[in-house]
């Protein structure tokens, strides 16, 4: 969410105290150090195989 403006969480639970947890998540802010950390780490990942169309 912290990089498009369109990404929209879609929480998927059954029980309303999860719901509750996942909300809590609009608290935290990652700051651009965190954002370049995450994007480094995320980049070294290799995708296998083909996507499912």
């Amino acid at each position: 969410m912290a990089q498009k403006e369109w990404i929209v969480p879609i929480p998927g639970t059954t029980k309303i105290h999860r719901l509750e947890e996942n909300l809590s998540a609009i608290d935290v802010k990652l700051s651009a150090d965190d954002l370049t950390e995450i994007e480094a780490a995320l980049s070294k990942i290799v995708v296998h195989g083909s996507r499912i169309s």
